[in-house]
């Protein structure tokens, strides 16, 4: 418990150091997000903040040293670069959909060779493809969630702490899930300081791929030997329903009105829509903020739930989600654009 506390205090310390030099090299090599009539930010902001966060998780896992998991965290760790780097690519240059889905897939892929993926079924093949689809979906499901201050960061400072609450509660199998969720708390944490609104920098695509990567190797990882799968699934899903069900609602509302949703950008999102039905931006984000507490108070009961009981709530949470989606879709509608270059979209405008 040490080490991770350890590991926690690292990945914060480098992470709010990191995120001020992260700042400064942006604004001198020109990675930054340049405001316009859309955007909320009047003055240019850097979009380096996914490499401090990067940086700081990386440093602080040095100090992890059981020999046990080094295979898996290798994996981990080369997938994790390489979606990374596809984000800033994107960040500084700007990259088509396919080419970044592409990356997304590669990254699985790896994770994948690291010996983490999915267990549910008894033919390989069908674990590997759930493993890929869970990874590429809450990879984009954090980079769509990365459209107002604070939020993406925030979201997931509380994810990764759920995370990293159900490894204390089910050691010593998971060691290694409890020293990542640590330094990912840790990294995220720092850089919340200076995202929070008025911001000072960005996480860009590089920040929001990066931890919805982590955060989807997490979920893998996760066992809980006190309670069956058909149960146990579950867990992750609740932690992290809100940026599922953000990407839910934004695939729904883009594709009624036949637009692509990878390629277009708009305010249709949870935290705008709340925000359109009076809330302040802040007031927004907070609730947001809520609302993944409560999913992951749901995914701590289900550890311990019984199968009819995990199902039943289960589908009073999706029941909720559904009509939350309905009424939203009806009573704000929200905007989209069409066809916007990826290269023009700001990480606040996914």
């Amino acid at each position: 418990m040490i080490q991770i506390a350890v590991i926690l205090l690292t990945a914060l310390v480098f992470s709010t150091i990191s995120t001020l030099l992260a700042r400064w090299v942006a604004l001198r090599v020109g990675v930054v997000s340049m405001p316009r009539t859309r955007d909320i930010h009047l003055t240019p902001v850097p979009l380096l903040g996914g490499a401090a966060i990067y940086v700081a998780f990386v440093v602080a896992l040095l100090i992890f040293n059981d020999r046990a998991y080094l295979r898996e965290l290798f994996g981990i760790l080369a997938g994790a670069t390489l979606i990374a780097l596809v984000g800033l690519v994107d960040d500084r240059w700007g990259l088509r959909a396919d080419l970044k889905m592409l990356g997304q897939l590669g990254a699985g892929a790896i994770l994948l060779l690291g010996g983490t993926q999915i267990q549910l079924f008894v033919q390989p093949w069908l674990n590997w493809g759930i493993t890929l689809f869970w990874v590429v979906g809450l990879t984009n499901a954090i980079n769509f969630l990365d459209n107002m201050d604070g939020l993406s960061g925030g979201v997931a400072t509380i994810a990764s702490a759920f995370f990293l609450l159900l490894a204390a509660m089910n050691e010593p199998r998971q060691v290694l899930v409890g020293a990542m969720a640590a330094a990912l708390m840790g990294a995220c944490a720092g850089f919340l300081r200076y995202n929070l609104s008025p911001t000072k920098i960005f996480m860009g695509d590089a920040g929001s791929l990066f931890i919805g990567f982590i955060l989807a190797a997490l979920a893998i990882k996760l066992r809980f030997p006190s309670n069956i799968p058909l149960v146990t699934w579950m867990v992750p899903v609740c932690v992290l329903a809100l940026p599922i069900f953000d990407t839910t609602l934004v695939f729904v509302a883009r594709l009624r009105r036949r637009v692509n949703p990878f390629t277009t950008a708009g305010k249709d999102h949870l935290s705008h829509r709340l925000v359109a039905l009076g809330m302040t931006r802040r007031e927004a984000v907070l609730t947001c903020y809520l609302l993944t507490g409560a999913c992951g108070m749901v995914g701590i009961y289900m550890t311990q739930a019984r199968l009819y009981e995990a199902y039943i709530v289960a589908g009073a949470l999706a029941g909720g989600g559904l009509a939350a989606l309905i009424w939203l879709e009806r009573s704000c509608p929200g905007g989209v654009r069409r066809s916007l270059p990826d290269r023009m979209r700001s990480s606040h405008e996914a």
